[in-house]
């Protein structure tokens, strides 16, 4: 049975799904500043790569920590009281940011990073599965596109305003340069780069004050989701959110998925520094924009022309494609990035940088339409299930560091290796693990 509120009238239905993708762009504003934020902090706190790459560990890890204590805070809260409590979290972290700006103490930038990857928890555990539930099943994976657009827009916006605010003049912070100041001269120069975080920081907390008084008093009805699928037999039965396979199956897609994803958008900028790009704060936006066009064709053509289930497949192959192209295509040449690029005038990369890119458009459905697959009959497991897929998000706190840890050791290039067995992952619940109903090796559910 679906949802109470896909009874409600179109304008409601409208207001609901603009508010929640209001907060998907709030996602991916604060998500993807991490792409900038990693170079940015490795030159203001003088950091290795994998000291770098702490960044996406602090935040992502916060996911995996805080998920299940924040499903059993919804549960108290319902969906609305609960966002409210996660944009106020996330205006504390962002505030942790003007210490640790003072200060250059990077334990402190990570703390706040930490704090806000916590805030988030609870919107996104909050807002995928009301995505999910407030509109019919087979949809769901357009609904989470659009939503994906949001998100993935605010990401496109975030590192061009980082670049803009915080970047300029980032050429004399060069190493040639830098070897040429005593070190109190360095000291008192990366003071002022890191200074340069404060004012944005505090504005991003006000705004996030002023988003939660906005949803504490907008007309967001809560949903009924105990009753979801009720009409099925499929979870009639069940007693523990460990005997939906799907789901688990699902929770280990996302953790995959979600370390490829922050891989694309958080290591490519610093992957081109490391080849000389001078405006490497703005690459994490060549990322988003490809995961904005792979949204928009999936939401024309999910399920008008393939079902959610085609769509997964095909952006695990491209993934492990693309993957393959980054290892063995020219970190030197542009002429892909020429050809791809360069009707538009935006700035040409090195091909194996644009491949980089390019695995935003193949990451774009897989977040859409793995969520569906993972919560279909769970009913009153709903908020549950959430949790555990939302805790998945530690791929991103994993796989970037260890990518960092390799980076330092091997060539940054050669690095991107550890993509394959992730692609791969995410191709096998593609094909079948998502079929999956029982963990008895003979019950698959009929298509």
């Amino acid at each position: 049975m679906e949802s109470e509120n896909v009874q409600s009238p179109a304008k409601g239905y409208f207001v609901s799904i603009s508010i929640i993708g209001l907060l998907f762009f709030i996602f991916g504003f604060v998500t993807w500043l991490n792409g900038s934020l990693i170079p940015f902090l490795k030159i203001a706190c003088e950091l290795n790569q994998a000291e770098a790459y702490l960044v996406s560990l602090a935040f992502y890890i916060s996911y995996t920590v805080m998920a299940l204590p924040m499903s059993a805070v919804l549960v108290k809260t319902g969906y609305k009281n609960g966002m409210v409590l996660g944009l106020l979290g996330m205006a504390v972290g962002a505030l942790i940011f003007i210490p640790a700006a003072q200060t250059r103490i990077y334990p402190i930038f990570l703390f706040g990073l930490f704090v806000m990857g916590a805030g988030l928890t609870i919107l996104q555990t909050a807002s995928n599965p009301y995505v999910v539930v407030i509109g019919p099943r087979k949809t769901a994976a357009v609904r989470i596109g659009f939503m994906g657009v949001a998100n993935k827009a605010a990401g496109i916006l975030s590192p061009l305003i980082f670049t803009a605010l915080m970047l300029q003049g980032i050429s004399k912070y060069s190493d040639a340069n830098l070897m040429l100041l005593t070190p109190a001269q360095k000291d008192v120069a990366f003071n002022q780069l890191a200074g340069r975080l404060v004012i944005p920081y505090i504005v991003m907390a006000i705004i996030l004050v002023l988003l939660a008084g906005m949803i504490k008093f907008s007309p967001l009805p809560e949903i009924n989701d105990e009753g979801e699928d009720a009409g099925s037999n499929a979870g009639a039965e069940k007693t523990s959110i460990f005997q939906f396979p799907q789901l688990i199956l699902g929770a280990i897609a996302l953790f995959f998925y979600v370390g490829v994803e922050v891989m694309a958008g958080d290591t490519i900028g610093l992957y081109g520094r490391s080849l000389g790009i001078s405006f490497f704060g703005k690459l994490t936006s060549y990322t988003m924009a490809f995961m904005v066009l792979g949204y928009l064709v999936g939401i024309v053509a999910i399920p008008r022309f393939i079902k959610q289930e085609t769509a997964l497949v095909t952006s695990a192959a491209l993934g492990f494609v693309f993957s393959l192209c980054i290892l063995f295509t020219s970190p030197v040449s542009t002429g892909i990035s020429g050809i791809l690029l360069g009707w538009v005038g935006v700035s040409p990369v090195p091909n194996s940088v644009m491949f980089v890119a390019l695995l935003g458009f193949a990451n774009a459905m897989v977040w859409p339409t793995i969520w569906p697959l993972a919560l279909e009959g769970l009913g009153k497991f709903t908020k549950i299930g959430s949790a555990i897929l939302i805790m998945a998000i530690a791929g991103g706190a994993t796989i970037p560091p260890l990518y960092g840890l390799l980076s330092d050791t091997h060539s940054p290039q050669l690095s991107y290796w550890i993509l394959l067995p992730c692609y791969f992952v995410i191709f096998l619940y593609a094909v079948k693990g998502h079929k999956v109903r029982s963990w008895k090796r003979q019950a698959i559910a009929q298509n």
